[in-house]
Protein backbone atom coordinates (compact mmCIF):
# COMPACT_ATOMS: atom_id res chain seq x y z
CA UNK A 1 0.00 0.00 0.00
CA UNK A 2 1.31 3.78 -0.67
CA UNK A 3 1.72 5.55 2.24
CA UNK A 4 3.82 9.04 2.38
CA UNK A 5 4.45 9.87 6.02
CA UNK A 6 5.30 13.73 6.57
CA UNK A 7 7.01 15.34 9.34
CA UNK A 8 9.39 18.29 10.41
CA UNK A 9 6.47 20.93 11.11
CA UNK A 10 5.63 23.68 13.75
CA UNK A 11 5.83 26.48 15.09
CA UNK A 12 8.89 28.72 13.69
CA UNK A 13 9.29 32.42 14.04
CA UNK A 14 9.77 34.67 10.92
CA UNK A 15 13.03 34.50 9.84
CA UNK A 16 13.67 31.14 10.50
CA UNK A 17 14.30 27.58 9.61
CA UNK A 18 12.56 24.52 8.97
CA UNK A 19 13.34 20.86 7.37
CA UNK A 20 10.53 19.17 6.43
CA UNK A 21 10.88 15.37 6.08
CA UNK A 22 8.61 12.87 3.96
CA UNK A 23 9.17 8.95 3.85
CA UNK A 24 7.30 7.29 0.83
CA UNK A 25 6.62 3.49 1.22
CA UNK A 26 4.63 1.65 -1.54
CA UNK A 27 6.48 3.04 -4.06
CA UNK A 28 9.42 2.57 -6.66
CA UNK A 29 10.52 5.40 -4.97
CA UNK A 30 13.51 6.35 -6.54
CA UNK A 31 11.39 6.29 -10.23
CA UNK A 32 9.29 8.50 -8.59
CA UNK A 33 8.89 12.31 -9.33
CA UNK A 34 8.49 14.01 -5.83
CA UNK A 35 6.93 16.80 -5.08
CA UNK A 36 5.96 19.59 -2.16
CA UNK A 37 2.47 21.31 -2.00
CA UNK A 38 1.33 23.70 0.39
CA UNK A 39 -2.61 25.36 1.18
CA UNK A 40 -2.67 27.74 2.96
CA UNK A 41 -6.37 28.99 5.23
CA UNK A 42 -8.92 29.49 2.62
CA UNK A 43 -6.46 29.27 -0.48
CA UNK A 44 -6.05 26.84 -3.08
CA UNK A 45 -3.20 24.26 -3.00
CA UNK A 46 0.01 25.24 -4.42
CA UNK A 47 2.96 23.81 -5.60
CA UNK A 48 6.40 24.26 -3.88
CA UNK A 49 8.74 22.48 -5.37
CA UNK A 50 8.85 18.93 -6.99
CA UNK A 51 12.69 16.74 -8.29
CA UNK A 52 12.48 14.05 -10.29
CA UNK A 53 14.06 10.87 -10.58
CA UNK A 54 17.31 12.02 -11.96
CA UNK A 55 17.32 14.88 -9.86
CA UNK A 56 16.07 17.91 -11.76
CA UNK A 57 14.14 20.66 -9.32
CA UNK A 58 11.11 22.67 -10.28
CA UNK A 59 10.08 25.50 -8.03
CA UNK A 60 6.94 27.28 -7.53
CA UNK A 61 6.59 30.87 -9.08
CA UNK A 62 5.65 32.36 -5.69
CA UNK A 63 9.09 31.37 -4.51
CA UNK A 64 12.44 33.19 -4.62
CA UNK A 65 14.83 30.82 -3.91
CA UNK A 66 14.25 30.36 0.04
CA UNK A 67 13.37 26.65 -0.67
CA UNK A 68 15.33 23.89 -1.19
CA UNK A 69 14.13 19.97 -2.14
CA UNK A 70 15.77 16.91 -2.35
CA UNK A 71 15.86 13.06 -1.76
CA UNK A 72 17.77 10.54 -0.35
CA UNK A 73 16.76 7.20 -2.28
CA UNK A 74 18.37 5.28 0.06
CA UNK A 75 16.33 6.38 2.59
CA UNK A 76 13.07 6.68 0.78
CA UNK A 77 12.77 9.83 1.54
CA UNK A 78 12.48 13.71 0.24
CA UNK A 79 13.38 16.78 2.15
CA UNK A 80 12.12 20.35 1.89
CA UNK A 81 14.62 22.74 3.61
CA UNK A 82 12.80 26.39 4.43
CA UNK A 83 14.95 29.04 5.25
CA UNK A 84 14.32 33.00 5.48
CA UNK A 85 10.80 32.07 6.58
CA UNK A 86 7.93 34.41 6.42
CA UNK A 87 4.32 34.58 7.80
CA UNK A 88 3.03 33.81 4.27
CA UNK A 89 4.52 30.91 4.23
CA UNK A 90 2.32 29.13 6.94
CA UNK A 91 -0.03 26.97 5.14
CA UNK A 92 0.09 22.82 5.33
CA UNK A 93 2.72 21.11 3.28
CA UNK A 94 1.90 18.17 1.78
CA UNK A 95 4.29 15.75 0.20
CA UNK A 96 3.35 14.40 -3.10
CA UNK A 97 4.01 11.24 -5.83
CA UNK A 98 3.58 12.05 -9.24
CA UNK A 99 2.19 9.59 -11.85
CA UNK A 100 1.33 7.19 -11.86
CA UNK A 101 1.03 6.63 -8.09
CA UNK A 102 -0.62 10.17 -7.58
CA UNK A 103 -0.18 9.43 -3.59
CA UNK A 104 -0.32 12.36 -1.33
CA UNK A 105 0.82 12.47 2.77
CA UNK A 106 -1.84 13.49 5.13
CA UNK A 107 0.10 17.10 5.50
CA UNK A 108 1.91 18.72 7.73
CA UNK A 109 1.23 22.19 9.76
CA UNK A 110 3.52 24.87 9.01
CA UNK A 111 2.81 28.02 11.30
CA UNK A 112 5.25 30.86 11.19
CA UNK A 113 4.96 33.54 13.69
CA UNK A 114 5.30 37.77 12.40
Amino acid sequence: QVQLVESGGGLVQAGGSVRLSCVASGIMFSMATMAWYRQAPGKQRELVAEISSSGITKYGDSLKGRFTISRDNAKNTVYLQMNSLKPEDTAVYYCNAKSPWRAWGQGTQVTVSS
